[in-house]
């Protein structure tokens, strides 16, 4: 499925449907065909914003976790998105969490899902290796619970990312970012509902993460998805829309009046 990437000023995004916004924000190797599913079944419900977060574009100072919730909210308020459900996938995660953090105003749900901001393995022992593609393919075998979901296009786009000399150190700038940015401190300044969906089979971040991002943000809930690694809404699709949408209607619903 192919979308229209559209360009307005400096920001890149593609944007399908109408209605309340779902804006998505992909992690360190993400791409649009991180989304493909969860764009489809939300589309005709919400309108569904994916910005392509600048991971390669940053000057080196700015290359960082805060550098890219600062692209995010020059976005957003380009944009004029509001009653937004800000959805993040590792890296995006943590850049989702610091983005409510500084400017809860237009946010009206947070959807976590394998998200740092607290611990991860993101690098596992080492970091990335240029030109060795059996150690890329395995790397990326290892997001997963069935390494098949690691398919050849996947592999190829995150070998093509190690092989660039800048783009590598990029990473590694963004990594260690995310390594130093632990918001352990301010999760419970988050009010806003925060769902959480976690692969029960997640080695980068482990399941024991998702029990304290709930513990610590007052108003989430946690739901595990067995045989399923660190990017649920790849590996099963279609439990993780049923999650997703069953906690977006219910955000819907009147609060119950006391008789």
């Amino acid at each position: 499925m192919n979308y229209e990437v559209k360009q307005i000023d400096k920001f890149r995004f593609i944007e399908e449907g109408e209605g309340e916004p779902l804006i998505l924000l992909h992690g360190l190797f993400g791409a649009l065909s991180n989304f493909q599913d969860l764009i489809e079944y939300f589309k005709n419900s919400h309108k569904v914003v994916v910005p392509l977060l600048p991971l390669f574009d940053l000057d080196i100072f700015h290359t960082s976790v805060g550098g890219l919730e600062k692209h995010v909210h020059k976005f957003i308020e380009a944009r004029n998105y509001d009653q937004i459900h800000l959805l993040g996938n590792s890296l995006g995660g943590h850049v989702a969490l610091v983005h409510v953090l500084k400017h809860p105003e237009r946010i009206k749900s947070l959807i976590l899902t394998g998200s740092s901001g607290l611990f991860e393995n993101g690098m596992g022992d080492s970091y990335p290796k240029r030109g060795d593609y059996e150690y890329i393919k395995r790397k990326t075998e290892v997001t997963f619970y069935d390494p098949a979901t690691a398919t050849k296009e996947l592999v190829d786009e995150v070998y093509e990312i190690c092989n660039n000399r800048l783009k590598v150190i990029k990473i590694i700038a963004l990594a260690k970012s995310a390594i130093r940015n632990n918001l352990g401190e301010e999760l419970s300044q988050i009010s806003q509902p925060t769902l959480l969906i976690w692969g029960n089979d997640d080695t980068i971040t482990p399941p024991f993460v998702a029990k304290e991002f709930n513990k610590l943000i007052p108003n989430s809930e946690l739901f595990f998805i067995n045989k399923c690694g660190h990017a649920p809404m790849m590996e099963v699709p279609a439990e993780f829309n049923k999650i997703l949408e069953e906690f977006l209607t219910k955000l819907k619903q009147p609060a119950a009046t006391i008789a």
